[in-house]
């Protein structure tokens, strides 16, 4: 389990960096933005990377049991989740302008998914980490992000349906030879 949290630290902490009044003051100590965002990857990525492997060395210890006849509710919250992770990363849609963290609201979608699906010890650290990370971003990033400046494309919103809906399908069929756990969409 210790290898999981290192991953978690290793992956938040420079996502927080400006909730901790320490983004600036990192930026100006290395040469360039381009430094900046070098180390910013490179931590995030040895992060991930570890939560990949800290999760399959965890130890199964169940917490509690998940309602298997409610499974369908992780399965329905995984439509919204996609959508939001996708509109998040296209340009401005009617949707990003609504939400404005649309990616974040995502993430706490998924995590909450897996949270109710999941009564493992190690799942719940890793999607209790991930539902608290993204509360705290929407949260702080709330009067951060200007998207009232900006004409949103419906078009945009669109293309986030239809990829998100297609993301869901494929992730569907494959959850067991990705991820090691099936999940049935009938």
């Amino acid at each position: 389990m210790a290898v999981l949290v290192l991953g978690l630290i290793l992956f938040f902490a420079p996502h927080l960096l400006r909730e901790f009044g320490l983004r600036q003051p990192l930026k100006d100590a290395l040469p360039s933005e381009g430094a900046y965002m070098g180390l910013y990857s490179l931590v995030c990525l040895a992060g991930l990377g570890l939560i990949i492997w800290g999760k399959s060395l965890s130890p199964f210890q169940m917490i509690w049991q998940p309602i298997y006849e409610w499974r369908s509710l992780s399965l329905m919250l995984m439509i919204p989740a996609l959508i939001c992770v996708v509109a998040g990363n296209a340009p401005l849609s009617y949707l990003r302008k609504i939400l404005h963290n649309p990616m974040l609201i995502g993430i706490l979608l998924w995590s909450l998914s897996h949270l109710w699906s999941n009564g493992d010890s190690a799942s719940m650290l890793l999607f209790g980490s991930f539902a608290i990370f993204s509360s705290i971003k929407i949260f702080t990033l709330r009067s951060v992000v200007d998207v009232e400046s900006k004409s949103p494309k419906f078009i945009w919103d669109i293309i986030s349906l239809l990829v998100g809906l297609s993301l869901y399908v494929v992730i569907g069929l494959y959850h067991g030879e990705l991820f090691g756990v099936g999940v049935s969409l009938a």
